[in-house]
């Protein structure tokens, strides 16, 4: 009888503890175990990303390697944290790879309407946007120098603008010294 006792209350402990494991999941992950899926199969081919948990899909590395353009050889690292208020509020990244761009400092802010919660031209954090939006936007850094207006690195942008082979040159002494794919 003690055994069955101890078997019983057991069960009805794993139980408890279930119930209270399910009551845990925040909204964010049950939201990134659909969007992490979808982020993966829509990837960029310049992109990759790095999980150091694959059991905090909140938490993970982007890297971008671009095939072209001025940042052509070189790879790129962006920590990408989603904080619990997700998708009411726009993930937290960062560069961590040393880089001469207009739209992220040297510091690895960035600058990207999409990932500010309220931004001046309409094209902000919205809670319809998806993890896939900011891979796509993160990637196109690389790829569309179109935003001057409002650069990061105010002093690349003056040089892009006033001496484009100075900047290619500053760009390629970048990658070789900080970020050789």
């Amino acid at each position: 009888m003690i055994t069955l006792t101890r078997k019983l209350k057991k069960s009805s402990d794993d139980n408890h503890y279930s119930k209270n494991m399910t009551k845990r999941v925040s909204i964010r992950d049950r939201l990134l175990v659909k969007e992490v899926q979808e982020m993966e199969s829509m990837l960029p081919n310049t992109c990759s990303l790095k999980f150091s948990d694959p059991h905090k899909l909140h938490d993970f590395y982007l890297i971008v390697c671009p095939d072209e353009g001025f940042w052509h050889g070189g790879k790129f690292w962006f920590h990408i944290y989603i904080t619990e208020e997700y998708n009411m509020a726009p993930p937290t990244v960062k560069c961590e790879t040393k880089l001469w761009h207009p739209n992220i400092s040297e510091e690895g802010e960035i600058c990207l309407s999409l990932l500010r919660q309220n931004s001046i031209d309409g094209l902000g954090w919205a809670p319809t946007r998806r993890l896939k939006d900011v891979i796509w936007g993160l990637n196109s850094l690389f790829t569309d120098l179109l935003n001057f207006e409002d650069p990061l690195n105010i002093s690349a942008a003056e040089l892009y603008v006033k001496d484009r082979e100075a900047f290619k040159t500053k760009v390629h002494d970048y990658i070789l010294q900080y970020s050789r794919s």
